[in-house]
């Protein structure tokens, strides 16, 4: 139950730090980030993105223009802004540094176990 929830927090911190390095490449439809997103298997539903892509705006970290599309209908071309440029850098620095943490961890662990970091051990 608790490994289900921390599951979770990890898959929510890392699908928007995801989801803002497709921003950082440059203009973005939403279609287009959900379909980057599903092939990754981080969201299984195209909905999750929509309120991440709000909350961006909310916090300044995107703007959007609309565009035509080729179906007539206009759709929102989203890109980051300086702050979300910003953000963007400082999480890049921050997810090295987590990365490089839970490498140690992991490795000792390894370590200590006699095993590979892929398998539990049972205490």
């Amino acid at each position: 139950m608790i490994a289900e929830k921390l599951k979770t927090q990890l898959r929510i911190g890392i699908l928007e730090y995801c989801a803002m390095q497709i921003l950082h490449r440059g203009e973005v439809y939403a279609s287009d980030m959900i379909e980057e997103l599903l092939a990754a298997k981080l969201i299984s539903v195209e909905g999750v993105v929509y309120p991440l892509l709000i909350r961006f705006k909310n916090e300044g970290l995107v703007r959007y223009d609309w565009v035509d599309s080729e179906s007539g209908l206009p759709k929102k071309h989203y890109q980051l802004t300086d702050d979300g440029i910003s953000t963007v850098k400082a999480l890049d620095q921050t997810w090295d540094e987590i990365t490089k943490t839970t490498e140690y961890f992991r490795a000792r662990n390894s370590e200590m176990s006699g095993t590979n970091s892929d398998s539990t051990s049972k205490k």
